[in-house]
């Protein structure tokens, strides 16, 4: 099966999906986001919809073809419901995981975009690198520490510190009254040194007293 892909402006968005469904992508496969908002340059959500040719042809099977486009912080995705209606569920899990926004959405209920999967009342956007999951902000996770980095609190030299996505900043959650976050949340505290133990006594022969 043949694959093509290409990358298309943001404005050209669903004139590119038009041109692909008329030159033979009928089937509409999916459409998901990648966060991509840390990258540089560039920055922001990129949007992936993957379109099939099921019709096979003299020299070929079947093809496939993935349209990608970036949509920028503060910047909305133009909808592919008047193109695709089949696009509609994807485009409402898209924008309920990544927080992407969605301009001229219309499934044709009357009711706009909404969430798909997500319980009513859920704040955040899971799909997001920046979203903090419960689990890694209850307990160390176990890639705070880097290659080189022992449980004495010593980093490695060479090593820039990256945490794990998920796992909540400094400045994530309650703090008591007149206290900072620390820099590093997983930095661990300097254990006091111990004591070091004195010199056994070597054993007497037999016979001799103790």
């Amino acid at each position: 099966m043949a694959e093509r892909r290409l990358d298309v402006e943001l404005a050209d968005w669903v004139s590119a999906v038009a041109a692909a469904r008329d030159e033979g992508y009928t089937f509409f496969d999916w459409l998901s986001a990648v966060d991509e908002t840390d990258r540089d340059p560039a920055p922001g959500l990129d949007v992936w919809c993957h379109l099939v040719d099921p019709a096979p042809r003299d020299d070929r099977d079947q093809a496939t073809l993935l349209l990608r486009t970036t949509v920028p912080e503060g910047a909305a995705l133009p909808s592919l419901t008047g193109v695709v209606a089949g696009a509609a569920w994807h485009e409402r899990e898209t924008h309920e995981m990544f927080g992407l926004a969605i301009d001229g959405f219309d499934d044709g209920s009357g009711r706009g975009l909404r969430p798909l999967l997500l319980p009513e009342g859920f704040e955040g956007t899971p799909l997001r690198k920046s979203f903090v999951l419960a689990a890694r902000a209850t307990k160390p996770w176990p890639g705070g520490k880097e290659p080189g980095e022992g449980h004495g609190g010593r980093r490695s030299p060479s090593r820039r510190r990256v945490s794990a996505p998920g796992v909540p900043g400094p400045d994530w959650g309650p703090h008591p009254a007149g206290t900072a976050p620390t820099d590093d949340p997983a930095e661990p505290a300097q254990p006091t040194q111990p004591t070091q133990p004195s010199e056994p006594t070597q054993p007497s022969e037999p016979g001799e007293p103790r």
